[in-house]
């Protein structure tokens, strides 16, 4: 390393705290912080700063929390920090051309995918609902469009058949810090060799929502699966127990038994001693075994534990899913 760089790091969520905590372990100087404003949260609704912000106070950094960075005088500020590259992390501001330009080394992005798959805002569980068998984090020069720049480093990561959205998270947070630490050393010494995205390969990763964690037992057991451990730990995967939710942490495929009848998509089958059990995909042809729910008022229980105390709930016969709407208060 020739010599040190002096870094503005914007990042919001746990996930960015991780590049920031790698960053203040590095021989590189983080001469400010910027993070999304105070948000409520919990039941008072109390101003809370982010996860990034709290570690900045802990090491005593200057904290920014612009509302917008369009504004001129945001973006002299920030040219007054005098810093060679600013490292962006899940912040959640736009970062207009102008900003981009400030820093003489540029604006680098820690993504959770490996691009050019999965550009966009939830990388981390479209790559586990899609199937993909791995993942990893692109260290990205920043550019104006949406994760289009170029590519400096990756580091990659498998997903296996149990891996959760929570899980591949940490591992890929963890991941970042190590990743955007060695682009900053080499950037500080040899150099980086940029390289454009290919043009082939490109998805992207819509946001989101509590409305699509709403299961379709229709689809394969494989999918149902895949997107089970996708939403764990959010937005969670759920679906109508009766006129209440039942929420899903951890599923997978299972097989067909002699004994199980023809039953409709969403059906519970014969338990397992360890599994719900339920008929799912087109003509209910496949078996979804249920390892972890969590029925409304209690916590996430094994399967097990949740038929012992509440079999009854889940006898065979018993259809998932169906949806009263004069009850639309009960869903999650």
């Amino acid at each position: 390393m020739t010599h040190p760089l002096r870094v503005i790091f914007a990042g919001t969520p746990d996930f960015a705290a991780a590049s920031l905590s790698a960053l203040l372990d590095s021989d590189h100087q983080v001469v400010a912080v910027y993070t999304q404003p105070d948000r409520p949260a919990g039941r008072g609704r109390k101003l809370t700063p982010s996860p990034v912000k709290a570690l900045a106070f802990e090491h005593e950094l200057p904290v920014h929390q612009p509302r917008t960075l369009k504004d001129t005088s945001a973006q002299a500020e920030l040219a007054a920090l005098d810093a060679d590259i600013m490292v962006v992390v899940a912040y959640g501001l736009l970062l207009p051309q102008a900003v981009l330009d400030i820093p003489p080394r540029g604006c680098l992005n820690v993504h959770a995918s490996l691009l050019p798959r999965w550009r966009g805002a939830a990388p981390i569980q479209r790559a586990i609902e899609a199937g993909d068998t791995e993942s990893g984090v692109t260290i990205m020069q920043m550019d104006a469009g949406l994760d289009t720049g170029p590519m400096l480093l990756t580091r990659r990561t498998p997903i296996t058949a149990s891996t959760t959205g929570g899980e591949l998270h940490d591992r890929l947070a963890a991941l970042g810090g190590e990743a955007i630490v060695a682009a900053l050393d080499a950037l500080a010494g040899p150099g980086l060799t940029a390289m454009p995205q290919p043009e082939t390969g490109v998805t992207y990763a819509a946001k989101l929502s509590k409305a699509e964690a709403e299961l379709d037992f229709t689809q394969p057991a494989a999918r149902l699966a895949a997107r089970i451990r996708a939403f764990n730990p959010w937005p969670v995967a759920w679906t109508l127990l009766g006129t209440e939710p039942l929420r899903l942490w951890l599923a997978e495929p299972g097989n067909r038994r002699d004994d199980d009848p023809a039953a409709p998509p969403g059906t519970l089958l014969p338990a397992d001693v360890d599994a719900l059990r339920v008929a799912c995909g087109p003509g209910g042809g496949d078996v979804l075994r249920v390892t972890q729910a969590q029925l409304p008022g209690g916590r996430a229980l094994a399967a097990r534990d949740l038929l012992n105390a509440r079999g009854e709930r889940f006898a065979a016969g018993t259809c998932l899913g169906q949806i009263d709407t004069s009850t639309e208060e009960t869903r999650p």
